[in-house]
């Protein structure tokens, strides 16, 4: 079995896996549309954080595939069921890693869909960014997500430009005088 991470999954692994592939999925965006009220945030004081919105077919989210022992996989996804319990749910779709020699193969993702309760929705960058330098939950910061996100996107994928993101990376630090 194989995870892809595409929001904190990228920087935050807290469960056993045996090998990580950079890549990418495809028909997705990745946006901050997502509320957290049990990681970063509270039920008063939601954070933001990411879920993948649907795109045309050649839209790329690019991420950290983690591959899980056979062994492992009941006590991972009963893990990740519970970290990703606020409106995600398990999609399988086709992963594409970066080494162009290797084949795409199935991956199981966690996809908040629009009708979930924490649906946040579209909102202006500058209104999320000061969403997110208000909020703070069980987690940690709803800041550290951003920029967490952030540097580990430019770590593993140097040469991709997700605009969502680091425009909003770029309006917290504004606001934080980073």
């Amino acid at each position: 079995m194989w995870v892809f991470g595409y929001g904190s999954l990228v920087w935050k692994v807290d469960f056993p896996f045996q090998k990580k592939e950079i890549g990418y999925i495809k028909g997705y965006k990745r946006r901050f549309y997502q509320h957290s009220t049990d990681h970063r945030g509270t039920v008063d004081n939601p954070g933001r954080v990411v879920t993948l919105i649907p795109s045309d077919s050649e839209s790329k989210v690019f991420g950290v595939a983690y591959e899980i022992k056979k062994e492992d996989i009941d006590h991972v996804v009963n893990h990740l069921d519970y970290r990703e319990k606020g409106g995600y749910e398990r999609v399988s779709i086709l992963f594409y890693p970066m080494d162009d020699k290797a084949h795409p193969f199935e991956i199981v993702i966690y996809l908040a869909s629009h009708d979930n309760p924490q649906f946040a929705g579209y909102a202006d960058i500058k209104d999320i960014a000061n969403q997110v330098v208000k909020c703070h939950g069980p987690s940690g910061a709803n800041i550290d997500y951003v920029l967490n996100l952030a540097k580990s996107m430019r770590t593993i994928a140097p040469d991709v430009d997700d605009s969502h993101l680091f425009e909003l990376e770029k309006a917290v630090l504004a606001l934080t005088n980073g």
